[in-house]
């Protein structure tokens, strides 16, 4: 389909539809339907998540790729990052065609001129969470980005699995109060005072849930704390009306690393969880002059 001729120009109000079928044609195991408004905080720069990183960059330029008959068949969104000169590719939807995901990059290189060039670098309102290129879905996305000089580099594992979970333990004592950054809930373990662990749940949009994280402190390691703070965990997932829950392992150290994630991907795994995708973001350094 993209081979032929195309028309890359400015998003209008009268493309809305025609991107929200390209946003759903790309939505991902454990993401919601993108909601209109969901897409106009996307086009005007706005993000619940990473809201501090997309309040760093001038306003969002988004441009749609349309066929000889005039259907909008992709849609990209840029934008400068004033205090170091980098420019961005946001979001980047075309159907998975390699030939209008390429003339959509070329766009964004052209009217960004030459400089540092990241994409896929942060969450936007379009997804719960989403904070990279989900690469297992979207290959021929990936495949452009190299051919223009692009180097991913492998970040977050992303994964799921449906509610309520009746197999995991709880733990016996634990306080649920607000958690304001991220909103949501913070689960937190003590004892005499002392912090052993703690979680934080988002709360469910339309029937999904996020653990945003959990943790357990070095010297309350190795007693299944985590394991049982998990379960009560998506129970208060599952008592905010979640009927499935995602979360990200920030997966990109060797497990010789002190900061490997190798134990949590473990305990994630037996506690039912699956990978749907690894999410992968892009840096295209400056070209040389």
């Amino acid at each position: 389909m993209g081979t032929g001729f195309l028309n890359v120009r400015p998003y209008e109000g009268r493309d809305e539809q025609e991107v929200l079928q390209l946003l759903e044609r790309d939505r991902l195991p454990g993401q919601p339907v993108v909601t209109t408004a969901m897409l106009r905080d996307a086009l005007a720069g706005r993000s619940e998540v990473d809201a501090g990183w997309w309040e760093e960059l001038a306003p969002p330029e988004t441009s749609v790729a349309a066929d000889a008959s005039g259907t909008v068949i992709g849609v990209m969104s840029h934008a400068l990052r004033p205090k170091d000169g980098a420019g961005l590719v946001l979001w980047l939807h075309c159907a998975e065609d390699q030939a209008v995901a390429d003339r959509l990059l070329r766009h964004a290189l052209k009217c960004l001129g030459p400089r540092e060039m990241h994409a896929f670098d942060f969450a936007s309102a379009l997804t719960l969470g989403l904070e990279a290129l989900p690469v297992g879905h979207r290959p021929a996305t990936v495949r452009a980005l190299e051919n223009l000089g692009f180097v991913g580099e492998d970040l977050w594992r992303y994964m799921r699995r449906d509610l309520p979970a009746t197999d995991l333990p709880r733990a016996n004592t634990h306080t649920l109060g607000d958690s304001t950054d991220p909103a949501g809930k913070r689960l937190e373990v003590r004892e005499k005072d002392e912090l052993l662990a703690e979680a934080v749940v988002g709360e469910p949009r339309a029937g999904i849930g996020v653990l945003w994280w959990i943790s357990v402190e070095p010297p309350a390691q190795g007693r299944g704390l985590g394991r049982a703070l998990l379960g009560s965990a998506l129970d208060v997932l599952a008592d905010l009306g979640a009927e499935q829950v995602i979360l990200f392992v920030d997966d990109d150290a060797p497990a010789d690393d002190p900061r490997s994630r190798s134990a949590a991907n473990r305990m994630y795994e037996r506690a039912g969880f699956t990978e749907v995708d690894r999410l992968h973001s892009f840096l295209r350094p400056t070209p040389v002059a």
